[in-house]
């Protein structure tokens, strides 16, 4: 019997020390390795008047950058190469007081392109340590939400603003982008709830070759009116796709109230708009790990609706990040 119970107890600690030697595995891969694959989505959105042009959009969120985040600026800098019509950002550009330059470097060369921004959580203040237990099991209406200290977003703002790039927190603009008309709309962000829709509430130019809103978190407070007020697309990050996701289940949380199946990617909300979701190219410093979800920068080519089947399917797919590492 001491011999059965002995084998019991061996076996027990073989499998125990494979399962640690697993998620050690596991965790390394996710903290030292797939944080760092920075990747290029590649998207086609018939979102486009039927007599509009195509149009290359750059959808950039969630840098969440620190000083030392040399690769990442690097990567960043170099997606300029894909000379897009347009450059979306879609806020948490900061993850540190200091970090302002670091994001200059990053998106200096795109800063030559046209851009709209809107700022998310953590633009305004800095990351803190959180129960990562809180976003698994307690509901987002439940969370207390705890703020790190103030950032320099002003300063961020102002820099955006003198290469001409428009700041869209609850303002609308009308501007022209590869000689075609566009109406951008942005509220502030949602998961501060901060946002205030009565702002920009209104139906846009309908002659418009698109009709673009823009928020940090996709709340689905948020979606809906920009939906009943015809908009053609929706963009937003905040949900990190989910960070962590399952192969074959996918997301585990979104950090909002938007459904986890549409954490990352294009999808529709409602009968005519579509819905654009970046997983982005950060983390939390103190969650730095990803994994089944890399960091992602996302060129979306618009096209006029009708003119693809993707007025059904709507998939986007991923193409190998150019060479920055």
């Amino acid at each position: 019997m001491n011999s059965a119970r002995h084998r019991r107890t061996s076996t027990a600690r073989r499998l125990f020390a494979a399962t640690a030697a697993v998620g050690g595995v596991t965790l390394a891969y996710a903290a030292g390795i797939e944080r760092k694959r920075w990747t290029l989505r590649a998207a086609e959105l018939p979102v486009l008047a039927r007599d509009a042009r195509p149009l290359r959009v750059l959808h950039i969120s969630d840098l969440h950058m620190l000083p030392g985040h040399t690769s990442k600026q690097r990567w960043v800098a170099s997606l300029a190469e894909l000379e897009p019509d347009l450059v979306v950002n879609t806020g948490d550009n900061l993850s540190h007081a200091a970090a302002v330059p670091a994001v200059l470097r990053a998106l200096g060369p795109l800063l030559n392109f046209p851009g709209l921004f809107i700022f998310g959580s953590n633009d305004y203040f800095g990351p803190k340590p959180k129960n990562p237990a809180r976003y698994l099991f307690e509901r987002e209406e439940n969370r207390k939400l705890i703020h790190g200290p103030p950032l320099p977003w002003q300063d961020l703002r102002a820099a955006f603003m003198e290469h001409g790039w428009h700041d869209l927190t609850h303002a609308r603009e009308t501007l022209t982008v590869a000689g075609q008309r566009i109406v951008a709309a942005g509220v502030d962000d949602p998961h501060l709830h901060y946002d205030r829709y009565s702002e920009i509430a209104g139906k846009p130019d309908a002659d418009a070759a698109l009709r673009l809103g823009i928020t940090h978190s996709p709340e689905p407070r948020v979606l809906d009116p920009f939906a009943s007020d015809g908009y053609d697309l929706v963009l937003a990050g905040h949900t990190h796709g989910g960070q962590l996701r399952v192969p074959g289940f996918g997301a585990l949380v979104t950090n909002c109230e938007l459904d986890r199946s549409r954490a990352r990617g294009a999808s529709r909300w409602g009968a005519d708009m579509w819905l654009h979701v970046s997983a982005g190219l950060g983390t939390s410093p103190f969650a730095p790990v990803r994994f089944a979800c890399p960091p992602e920068a996302s060129l979306l080519t618009l096209v006029p609706r009708g003119s693809t089947s993707s007025d059904e399917a709507g998939e986007s797919r991923f193409n190998a990040g150019i060479g920055v590492r």
